[in-house]
């Protein structure tokens, strides 16, 4: 087999895995197959460049029963694997041809964990030295990997992340009964947070993923885990993804999960990360779910008419980030705006990219309730 029919098979096997911000901004084309047939996919860095990355699994071989999985031991479909030295050469030729500027390695797991990650190690290890890449490399950890592994992988990439896949133990047996929470996955997390302790952080930090809905898990669940993550653990991201349904798959027939589900919770992470919230003032249904007919952080407002209305002019960052339609760079700007002038009306929110027909029903201007045009009524 050459190595377009590898890179076309692997590439495609490694979709699943999230690696970029566009998934979760709603840009049309977040993943794209270059005319060759590899996948080559947009994603945004850390410090907010925008780059296109091979993502690629090292083998689809796998002995795990994930029973959601493309690439479970069950599928039958063909099996393929790259060698260290072909994969570097394939990716060198590709970057050196200007077609990618990263790369994003996963790999199921064919075997002995040590050997499937040494593999993935030697491949960054000859792109790094042999052939002098110094951008971006996203390296997967694989469950139960040993911590001298760990410690090459964060000495080697810019970002690395663990999926978790489930919320806790007891959801990720429904899914995954081979893995062990705790052991494989959690305690792994934990080593790479004490080396970033010791000096060894990674520029792009850890990432992990959830697979939403497959196990029955509730919103609270998923964000409880997360902001805990985020709290103990410094992680950089948390990534979610609707589970749909594989052929072959035993939930194939599993009704799968709203993208909206996803996009509510994406959101929640953004309030977390960038808005102060905390998992303990959102505002969830019966079953622990986010409302899906409603953003959180309007629902959270709404929920809470003692807190509004918030006089712009006055306001602290934190007061005004509670806003809807007020987000981190509005906020910025009207606090040092106002320095020169007051707030009179809608247009001036507006002016700082504020959604002001949003924010209108939760502030005041000038000391008064604003009155809200029919452009802006509009979103004209």
């Amino acid at each position: 087999m050459d190595l377009f029919e590898k890179i076309e098979i692997l590439g495609q096997a490694a979709q699943y895995d999230i690696c970029g911000s566009y998934l979760c901004q709603g840009k049309a084309g977040h993943r794209q197959k270059s005319p060759l047939g590899r996948w080559i996919y947009p994603a945004v860095m850390p410090d907010g460049r925008e780059i296109r990355l091979l993502k690629v699994l090292m083998s689809n071989v796998c002995e795990n029963d994930c029973l959601y999985c493309c690439n479970s031991c069950t599928q039958d479909f063909r099996r393929v694997s790259f060698q260290p030295e072909e994969l570097a050469r394939l990716f060198f030729q590709l970057w050196h041809s200007r077609r990618v500027q990263g790369l994003f390695l996963s790999s199921a797991v064919a075997g002995n964990t040590e050997t499937v990650m040494t593999r993935m190690l030697e491949t960054v290890e000859i792109i790094r030295w042999r052939y002098r890449f110094r951008g971006y490399i996203h390296l997967k950890i694989l469950p139960g990997a040993s911590f001298s592994i760990i410690e090459q992988a964060v000495r080697l990439a810019d970002r690395v992340s663990l999926n978790l896949e489930a919320p806790n133990p007891q959801r990720l047996q429904k899914i995954a009964p081979q893995k062990q929470f705790d052991h494989d996955l959690l305690s792994r997390m934990k080593w790479i947070r004490k080396l970033a302790d010791q000096g060894w952080r990674t520029r792009g930090g850890q990432t992990t993923q959830f697979v939403v809905g497959a196990a029955g898990e509730s919103d609270k669940e998923i964000l409880t885990t997360a902001s805990s993550l985020y709290r103990d653990l410094g992680l950089r991201r948390a990534y979610f993804s609707a589970f749909q349904p594989v052929p072959g798959t035993p939930l194939e027939n599993h009704p799968p999960t709203s993208l909206i589900r996803e996009h509510r919770l994406y959101q929640t992470d953004f309030l977390f990360r960038q808005y102060g919230f905390s998992v303990d003032e959102l505002i969830f249904d019966s079953q622990g779910n986010l409302p899906l007919k409603a953003d959180p952080k309007l629902t959270w407002a709404l929920n809470h008419p003692e807190w509004f209305p918030i006089d712009v002019n006055t306001a602290s960052k934190e007061q005004l980030l509670r806003v809807p339609g007020i987000g981190p760079k509005s906020a910025r700007r009207i606090l040092k705006l106002r320095r020169q002038h007051r707030f009179r009306d809608l247009k001036d929110l507006s002016a700082v990219g504020a959604i002001a027909s949003r924010s209108a029903q939760f502030v005041l201007l000038n000391g008064k309730r604003p009155q809200m045009s029919k452009q802006l009524q509009f979103g004209l």
